[in-house]
């Protein structure tokens, strides 16, 4: 079985320098190479290194593209991807890899390390061969491979910024990937979403400004979803509900979702409203909120700001992992 590895960059790839830890050539390379000569890793494995490497945490919707994009066009040739990736932004990348590739046949395994593969304690050897071995064996869909663990490519998250099994995800029975009948392409973007948390004195004024100048707004919300009700927030959740829908705001709790409950507001009816934009938003942050409509199940219901009815949008929208 052949394997195609694309090394974006991060810390499993660098050695020391004068000026600190930065990538070097042929590191994941030779490492690589290093664990087919013993045995370790089996069959056909191809390193394709994606230049120019992605910064993790300049990483934005144009490097998705480019990962997703070089999966699909080798889909033919290879088994199995392996995408190695700096840890501070691995989670967004995974869950943009299930929203960008439906249909996807193959196991695309997402790995790196909290130690380049160049110092003595490193953890991206093992961290490697996981994941080279997930690539054969793993059902196809997106999947991140660390510390040990194999996680669902949309619900994971990273929890520690230091250990070595530094990712969680909420547990689900949904495969990692949008179902379609045959591999498709989808475009990732840039997008103008704001991701609000609600903390004691919210300022309101941050809510109406967003309101007016982005294209969503997620707002996470104290506990099971309430919100303070106040006056001035009420005022600027009416500027959003007089908004196009595709510019509404999602109010859900700051809970995973093995947590989580759908979003609501103090003193009103529930406000969900989970749009394609907010629950894409949603996923690719590495959080995933329960609510009656897109997460968990096929996206084909959703509920307006001012009404605790639900508008049937059957056909419209597609599966979120």
């Amino acid at each position: 079985m052949a394997t195609l590895l694309i090394h974006t960059g991060g810390t499993i790839g660098m050695a020391q320098t004068p000026d600190g830890f930065a990538p070097r050539e042929g590191v994941v390379e030779d490492a690589v190479a290093a664990l087919v000569a013993s045995g370790k890793v089996t069959g056909e494995v191809e390193v394709l290194r994606l230049d120019p490497l992605i910064d993790s945490a300049l990483a934005t919707a144009q490097d998705w593209a480019r990962i997703a994009q070089t999966i699909h066009q080798h889909r033919g040739r290879f088994d199995g991807f392996v995408v190695t990736h700096g840890t501070d932004t691995l989670a967004y990348t995974a869950a943009a890899l299930c929203l960008a590739l439906p249909g996807l046949a193959q196991p695309v395994i997402v790995t790196g390390a909290m130690r380049p593969l160049t110092v003595a304690d490193t953890d991206g050897t093992a961290n490697l061969i996981d994941a080279l071995a997930a690539a054969r064996t793993a059902p196809a869909g997106v999947w991140v491979q660390f510390g040990g663990k194999r996680l669902h490519g949309g619900r994971v998250r990273k929890a520690h910024s230091q250990a070595l099994d530094a990712f969680t995800a909420a547990p689900t029975d949904r495969e990692p990937r949008v179902t379609a009948p045959d591999p498709q392409l989808s475009p990732l973007r840039p997008h103008e979403v704001a991701l609000l948390t609600v903390t004691p004195g919210f300022s309101a004024a941050l809510l109406d400004h967003a309101a007016t100048t982005c294209d969503g707004i997620v707002l996470r919300c104290f506990g099971a979803g309430t919100v303070p009700d106040s006056p001035a927030l009420r005022a600027a959740l009416g500027v959003a509900r007089s908004l196009p829908y595709e510019r509404r705001v999602a109010a859900m709790d700051a809970q995973p979702v093995h947590q989580a409950t759908p979003g609501r507001l103090a003193g009103t009816a529930a406000t969900r409203l989970p749009s394609r934009i907010s629950a894409i938003a949603a996923s690719i942050s590495g959080w995933k909120w329960r609510s009656s409509s897109s997460v968990g199940t096929a996206a084909r219901r959703c509920w307006r700001a001012d009404s605790s009815t639900s508008l049937d949008l059957s056909g419209a929208w597609k599966s979120i992992p």
